[in-house]
């Protein structure tokens, strides 16, 4: 019923790259109980994991991914450590506010906090907190749709994953993903708010991606679903594209510009801001799983491929020669160069001559 984008493909591929590139034999010896309970396993290749988000703190990178892993580098990405954190789960996404303050997402409704450039994280949203925190909203608002969902939320338990965040100062975030979940807070997760009755998403469709410019949020995820705000989030507009398949990341370029990009190669922008869209032509139907602005304002993708595609004259240009691993994210370094997320954990990559 449902697509999924590359983070959750690549989980699907850990079994394939154990065998690829091995393991820590710690992996085996994690105690059993719930993923949520236990921290994570300290691992030897926990810099050639499955990472799923990265982000840049100051002069400091932190990756994040498969089982909790959390690895930082203060040397450019010449080298990485593994940091501890309180959970197994694994993690999809991270942002920082700043060069201390940041957060990170994850499976099973995860929030961790970090205070001090991510040397250590404290959990302050897990699943079984968000379902009720669900659950207390469709009661207040006694809508009958959103109750239901609620309900089967507490009922499942602390499955749903959250696959992306906004961090809009070091206290006030958003967090999103799939069945149509979205919170936010605004005293650093001590307390949260349910933001699904905002997106107009009675179907609890996945939401995949948040991006703001300004006072314009989006919001992209499953079956071609777009909502667009001009009010800093207050409220949200349903944007139409041509498209009805899944959107996995997004851009807001400017005021009026969204790209989305997604499932089979689909990249999409309107310069109207959702009123009228063009294709992108990409040089391979496979998903994209991940984007970002370079320096000169144009885009780079990353897709399951293992391409690294650079925006050129209205159409995507395959930047390497050989293809990488499945790949998961990308990030342009202050430095000019990229740094691509993989199956096979931190990547460097062609940059099409950006500097």
């Amino acid at each position: 019923m449902f697509d999924y984008p590359g983070r959750w493909h690549a989980r699907a591929l850990l079994a394939a790259c154990i065998g690829a590139f091995g393991v820590s034999a710690a992996w085996s010896a994690a105690p059993v109980g719930h993923a949520l309970d236990r921290p994570a396993v300290s691992s030897q290749r926990a810099a050639q994991s499955v990472l799923l988000g990265i982000a840049q703190a100051g002069k400091r990178l932190i990756a994040v991914g498969e089982r909790g892993i959390v690895v930082i580098s203060d040397d450019n990405a010449a080298t990485w450590r593994q940091v501890p954190v309180p959970v197994s789960v694994t993690l999809t996404a991270v942002h920082f506010a700043d060069d201390k303050h940041g957060y990170a997402v994850g499976h099973s409704g995860t929030v961790l906090a970090t205070a001090d450039g991510g040397e250590t994280w404290t959990r302050v949203l897990d699943g079984r907190q968000a379902a009720q925190i669900s659950l207390a909203a469709a009661q207040a608002n006694g809508n009958g749709t959103a109750l239901s969902n609620a309900e089967r939320l507490v009922a499942d338990g602390p499955d749903k994953p959250l696959l992306d965040l906004l961090v809009l100062d070091a206290r006030n975030i958003i967090v999103i993903g799939a069945y149509g979940v979205a919170y936010s807070t605004t005293d650093g997760g001590q307390h949260w708010a349910s933001w699904a009755d905002r997106l107009d998403n009675p179907r609890g469709l996945h939401l995949y991606a948040i991006r703001r410019h300004g006072e314009r949020v989006l919001v992209c995820g499953e079956q071609g679903l777009v909502r667009l705000s001009k009010d800093g989030g207050q409220t949200f507009a349903v944007i139409k594209t041509p498209y009805s398949g899944s959107f996995f990341t997004a851009e807001l370029p400017s005021d009026n510009e969204i790209v989305v990009a997604g499932l089979r190669g689909n990249v999409l922008r309107s310069l109207d801001a959702g009123a009228d869209w063009k294709q992108i032509t990409s040089p391979d139907a496979a998903s994209i799983t991940g984007s970002a602005r370079l320096a000169d304002g144009s885009l780079v993708l990353v897709n399951q491929a293992g391409m690294v595609l650079r925006e050129s004259e209205g159409a995507l240009v395959n930047l390497n020669s050989a293809p990488l691993p499945s790949l998961t994210g990308v990030l342009p370094k202050r430095d000019g160069s990229l740094l691509t997320l993989s199956v096979r954990g931190i990547l460097s990559a062609p940059n099409g001559g950006q500097k």
